[in-house]
């Protein structure tokens, strides 16, 4: 067992550092991240800089803390709402739509959060250093939401043929993620983005059962003579 002065410090830095977060968070959704200080971190949440820079070495650094909360905040609801309608899949004959719907209702869509990521990104496509580092931590959202749709398609769910595997289908369902966000940044309807992004990704993953693999891929006869 640690001795009490230790416990002390180690608590005292984790308060330390969830205030940095927390003060980063609002400044860099007020002043947009490229405009944002360690200053006016330090200012808001109450400290000097010397106990910013024993915690993060820049604000990259901490922007990647608040990423990779807000990606653990994301697995969790993912996890939390699968385990919530798996009782429901197997006992019931519940459509993938319904699935869905119980997956995105709880989903962040927090429309601060995504503005500071979305300034981030643009930070991070002009310092390619810094673009593959967040290439990284997106990674590691990309497998915890492959996880859960390998968990999905476990439950007698099947991927469609055209995305073969969990892994591409996590790229798909992220892309639409984002997609659908940018939208929420331009109208601020979390509500129509919820559902937007339930219908997509229910069209995305739904069987071919209605649609075979060739019947999805070769033109309809009238559609082949159209434009001739």
């Amino acid at each position: 067992m640690p001795p009490t002065g230790q416990v002390r410090v180690t608590r005292r830095r984790a308060e330390t550092r969830a205030r940095l977060l927390e003060a980063a968070f609002e400044v860099f959704a007020a002043e947009g991240f490229g405009h944002s200080t360690i200053e006016a971190v330090c200012d808001r949440a109450g400290y000097t800089r010397g106990a910013f820079y024993s915690n993060f070495k820049d604000l990259d650094e901490l922007f990647f803390a608040l990423y990779d909360d807000r990606s653990a905040v994301i697995a969790g609801q993912l996890g939390e709402a699968l385990a919530a309608t798996g009782a429901v899949a197997e006992a019931a004959d519940a459509t993938l739509a319904e699935l869905t719907a119980r997956v995105t209702g709880v989903l962040l869509l927090d429309r601060d959060w995504l503005l500071v990521k979305t300034e981030f990104l643009l930070h991070a496509a002009r310092r390619p250093d810094v673009a593959r580092a967040l290439a990284d931590h997106r990674a590691v959202l990309h497998g915890a939401v492959a996880q859960r749709l390998s968990e999905l398609a476990s439950r007698n769910r099947p991927l469609p043929p055209a995305l073969a595997d969990a892994d591409s289908a996590a790229h798909a369902v992220i892309a639409l993620y984002d997609g659908v966000t940018v939208q929420l940044l331009l109208d601020g309807d979390v509500d129509a983005a919820r559902a937007w992004l339930g219908r997509l990704i229910t069209a995305l993953l739904s069987s071919a059962d209605t649609a075979t693999p060739t019947e999805a891929t070769t033109p309809h006869p009238e559609e082949s003579t159209h434009g001739r």
